[in-house]
């Protein structure tokens, strides 16, 4: 990997780790918009077997370029750049303009069904259809009411297996389904606090086989049924566009010291300045993921 590709990725990394802590706003869904998606899951997918063959006999160069390291260094180094920078003043952004950072990201996303669901090379039945229940499922799950605290250990497991898939599909947020299967006080609260193992070892458990199994079949997808699996994560992205239109009030709950968003109110906006000024913010949000694609799409001519 040159230094060029090295310090792109470090970016889409900050800008999958700054998007985190926006409500909605999945580090999955940066990831398709800045197109590393698909690298990062086949990058998941190498830790297998021969990984760790490649590990444990000493072949290191090998074992790097087997789960695209370089790629995956990257990409982490930026998103905990964004973490512990650039998170920070999204965070007071969001507590201090939340109508304008709501609006940038709602024309973010907005874009990014056009750029995204143009990468589909054939818009039949079936990419439609995928289409349409990835819709539905990305706005059912943003209207669902949250189920009460489970805490045997399958269902932890199964919150675990869940939650990390949630977190890789864009549109969804992890921490959000772990609220709406009950078990986010138990577990990112109460557990993490204590560090008790008896909860975090099942749901760490479910997280780690569910990211690799999940990224084997998401990465199977994308090679079968290329058009169709893009199609539906398309149709998540559009259908989270609801968590992030500007002009709601958040239904929240208390979980200890911490205070989450379950749900929102929708309402439509006064014409006054501050919606001309969220309007503006919806087109600069607009405006930077066409300006992102036009800057890519130059860069692979002049590589090709």
């Amino acid at each position: 990997m040159n230094t060029s590709s090295f310090i792109s990725n470090i970016f889409k990394g900050m800008a999958m780790g700054a998007a985190n802590v926006i409500p909605g706003v999945s580090g999955g869904t940066i990831a398709l918009i800045t197109g590393v998606f698909e690298r990062l899951i086949n990058a998941i997918k190498a830790f297998d077997l021969k990984a760790i063959n490649l590990l444990f006999s000493g072949k290191f160069k090998e074992f790097a370029k087997h789960i695209d390291l370089w790629f995956l260094i990257s990409l982490f180094l930026g998103v905990g750049i964004a973490v512990v920078t650039l998170a920070r003043l999204f965070k007071y952004l969001f507590v201090a303009y939340p109508v304008f950072i709501w609006a940038f990201f709602f024309g973010l996303v907005l874009a990014s069904i056009y750029f995204v669901g143009k990468t589909v090379t054939k818009w039949n039945f079936s990419s439609i259809a995928t289409f349409i229940i990835g819709s539905v499922i990305a706005i059912s799950i943003s209207v669902l009411t949250p189920a009460s605290e489970n805490d045997s250990m399958i269902y932890l497991f199964i919150c675990g297996v869940i939650a990390i898939c949630s977190m890789i599909i864009p549109g969804l947020s992890g921490s959000f389904v772990l609220i709406l299967l009950g078990n986010y006080q138990l577990v990112m609260i109460n557990a993490v606090s204590e560090l008790n193992m008896k909860i975090l070892l099942p749901v760490a458990a479910g997280a780690g086989i569910g990211l690799v199994a999940f990224s084997h079949f998401l990465s199977w997808l994308l090679k079968k049924y290329h058009n169709q699996t893009i199609a539906m994560l398309t149709g998540f992205i559009l259908g989270s566009l609801g968590i992030l239109w500007p002009w709601k009030e958040a239904i929240t709950q208390t979980f200890g010291e911490k205070i989450k968003t379950i749900g929102y109110d929708w309402f439509l906006p006064s014409v006054n300045t501050e919606f001309y000024l969220a309007v503006l913010f919806i087109i600069l949000g607009i405006a930077s993921i066409w300006i992102t694609e036009a800057l890519g799409s130059k860069k692979t001519k002049l590589d090709a």
